[in-house]
């Protein structure tokens, strides 16, 4: 296989195992968790949700090295003093990863800390958020951006998962985040789906 056809699971499970064997905390978050937990799709969008230590940016650069990769090392130093964002581009694919600084917050603890190791032989090994906070996270999408993609998620991750997920859970957090509204309209989507589910969004 040449670098060209480097797969999107590939690249993630690669940053998993580099942050397992420095001891980082981290989930699997966006698009691939939502997958995870609801139906395959075809996706580019990698977002890796981590509490990353600044000792650790040279091991960075060697993991992900030029040219085959690019990744600004400021850009890593600054996302991690200012708890944001920045970016890993595989070079030859196009493919790249958002590697997402946790916030110091109630939520942003749970988020970091709640999760399940999933695994898919042949696909990945790994630490993926909550099925709760990445549909919390969904809503939040939804509400800044406006974008139907995150409700239809949501959406999916519920019909898929059923009675394993904490709706109490999230119909709390849904309060706290300001994102209820968007939690009532997904469980109706949701709901209205199943001949045998009940309004249970409360």
């Amino acid at each position: 296989m040449s670098l060209n056809d480097l797969q999107p699971y590939e690249l993630m499970q690669k940053a998993a195992t580099f942050f397992e064997r420095h001891n980082v905390a981290y989930r699997i978050v966006g698009s691939i968790a939502s997958m995870a937990y609801s139906e395959p799709r075809f996706t580019n969008d990698i977002d890796i949700l981590v509490d990353l230590r600044e000792d650790l940016v040279e091991f960075i650069e060697q993991e992900f090295p030029s040219p085959e990769y690019y990744v600004s090392l400021d850009a890593v130093r600054s996302a991690i003093r200012d708890r944001r964002q920045f970016n890993v581009i595989h070079i030859p694919s196009g493919l790249k990863i958002d590697i997402i600084q946790s916030k110091d917050t109630a939520f942003g603890r749970l988020d970091i800390s709640h999760g399940q190791r999933l695994k898919s032989d042949g696909f990945y090994d790994a630490w993926f958020a909550s099925p709760e906070n990445v549909i919390l996270m969904k809503l939040r999408f939804f509400k800044d951006g406006g974008s139907d993609k995150h409700l239809r998620d949501t959406a999916s991750i519920l019909l898929v998962q059923g009675s394993r997920i904490d709706r109490d859970y999230i119909s709390e957090w849904s309060k706290q985040l300001g994102v209820s509204d968007e939690w009532q309209l997904v469980c109706q989507m949701s709901d209205g789906e199943r001949p045998d589910s009940r309004a249970t969004c409360s």
